[in-house]
């Protein structure tokens, strides 16, 4: 059986992510997932690809804040759940544009000078309707300011196996999923099409390719050629390195530590094969 064993978010886009035992589900993933997102003097996200020490301001949910904590020094400030300003303006999270709400003057003050670069915080508004990649989506799908779809997945055995590969085993953190499952063979998530978790229905899209970030030690920012040198030798295709399965769904229902992932379908496209390791997985 495949069983949910952890479930995450990461409500500041790049910043740290939240452990739960129940979440939400949403038009556009986990309940606070990537709802809010650094920016640039240009309104470009900002992210550890360029800036590793966002790595170190952990996150944590309170009855109508978001608190967070910068490592370095121990300051906090706290996030209100409705933004304290009503401007609006077009922010950028790679190829796309959308509508962002910004915060909180206070809030932008403080980032700006923790990070050391000039920074505002916004707020994806429920107005804003940013699809997803619609070459894998059907239409009408939606996402956060996640990189591209409403949730990742990923298998703790998939995990498991590259740890025996590495000379320092790794934590779940380097890769960011919202879901994660144990049970099934490593890389098994990569042909799971059409699944369904306390009855909510939801399709794996596309391979999550994976970039620098997972190279990045989530409590301390040092960074190695680590994992990518040795996913590199066995989970290449084409240009990218894939580690779990990007998720597509639409639901207000709630999934929980513990509840059980049915698989209905699996993918037959090429797509989804990744050399030996999925074939293994089959």
């Amino acid at each position: 059986m495949l069983t949910i064993s952890q479930l995450f978010i990461y409500p500041i886009k790049s910043l740290g992510g939240i452990a739960l035992t129940t979440a939400q589900l949403t038009d556009r993933g986990l309940q606070h997932d990537r709802r809010w997102m650094l920016i640039d003097d240009d309104n470009r996200f900002l992210s550890q690809r360029e800036h590793a020490q966002m790595a170190l301001f952990k996150l944590e949910i309170l009855a109508d804040a978001l608190k967070v904590t910068y490592t370095t020094d121990g300051s906090t400030i706290n996030i209100p759940f409705v933004p304290l300003k009503d401007d609006l303006l077009d922010v950028t999270i790679w190829d796309d544009t959308c509508t962002g709400q910004l915060v909180s003057d206070a809030v932008d003050a403080w980032f700006t000078v923790k990070l050391g670069i000039p920074t505002r915080l916004v707020y994806m508004p429920d107005a804003t309707h940013r699809a997803a990649d619609p070459r894998y989506t059907t239409q009408g799908t939606i996402a956060s300011f996640a990189d591209a779809y409403p949730a990742l997945l990923i298998g703790q055995a998939s995990l498991n196996d590259l740890n025996t590969r590495l000379a320092e085993k790794l934590p779940m953190n380097r890769f960011r999923p919202n879901i994660v499952f144990t049970g099934g063979e490593p890389y098994s998530e990569d042909l799971m099409n059409h699944i369904t978790i306390n009855g909510v229905d939801m399709y794996g899209v596309k391979l999550c390719a994976r970039c620098v970030m997972t190279t990045i030690n989530q409590e301390t920012i040092a960074k190695s050629k680590e994992p990518l040198k040795t996913l590199a030798g066995y989970r290449r295709k084409g240009a990218k390195i894939l580690f779990g399965q990007n998720l597509a769904f639409n639901s207000n229902e709630i999934i929980s530590v513990g509840d059980e992932l049915a698989v209905h379908s699996t993918h037959t496209e090429e797509r989804f094969f990744v050399n030996d390791a999925t074939a293994s997985a089959v």
